[in-house]
């Protein structure tokens, strides 16, 4: 499916992010029963917002996701389950899942904030690596499904939300004020755990010399 997904409600997408959630935390209990979807989207914890949803308001979202191929129904035993279809629907990897996942259950988040949060679906090695999946995800081919938003005043990392359900009306005073109160040069987080990546291979090349020389001068019976 390479068209433009249509906005999706606030219940449709916690129920994607559950089902995403689920599969990787609780393996066993996937796919879902209506009943244990009801209990994740209505999850009291690592839920922003928290919502109070009915077992029919799920099933309306369900069939609405059943449309779009993005949920499959199984069926035996005494009730039916369901999973998500979002990697071949989206045509994204796994990775990209996992950000979208805790995009839809947990709201904004900066990629930090992403790392650590996505670690029981997929450990990303650093924040340089969510960073590249984040930008993936907003130069798609058929649509961006992420976008950054302006920097909060005091905030010195980006957050990130997700587009399935329609670009988010930003407060342009907001806007404005981080950027005038940004400092020029502001680094990162992710720029700063790439500068400390490459100091660790620096040092570990200078090591690496150095053992090389002690072996030369060694075998040239001089000394340092």
């Amino acid at each position: 499916m390479t068209t433009t997904l249509p906005i999706l409600s606030l219940l449709e997408t916690r129920v994607l992010g559950v089902l995403a959630e689920k599969q990787r935390t609780v393996p066993d209990s996937y796919p879902m029963t209506l009943n244990s979807l009801v209990s994740g989207c209505n999850q009291k914890s690592s839920r922003d917002p928290v919502i109070e949803a009915s077992e029919s308001e799920v099933q309306v979202a369900l069939d609405g996701l059943r449309t779009l191929s993005l949920i499959v129904e199984t069926s035996g035993g005494r009730a039916t389950r369901y999973g998500h279809n979002i990697e071949r629907v989206l045509h994204i990897p796994t990775q990209s899942t996992a950000l979208l996942a805790m995009l839809m259950l947990r709201g904004p988040q900066t990629a930090g904030e992403l790392r650590i949060n996505c670690e029981r679906l997929h450990k990303f090695a650093d924040i340089s690596s969510v960073e590249s999946f984040l930008v993936e995800l907003t130069e798609r081919e058929a649509g961006a499904l992420v976008m950054e938003l302006p920097r909060q005043p005091g905030s010195r990392e980006n957050r990130w939300v997700h587009l399935l359900s329609g670009v988010p009306v930003i407060d342009e005073s907001v806007a404005t004020a981080a950027a005038s109160a940004a400092p020029s040069g502001d680094v990162t987080v992710g720029e700063i755990a790439a500068l400390k990546a490459n100091v660790a291979k620096l040092e570990a090349e200078v090591s690496e010399l150095r053992t090389k020389m002690g072996k030369l001068c060694a075998e040239l019976g001089v000394s340092i």
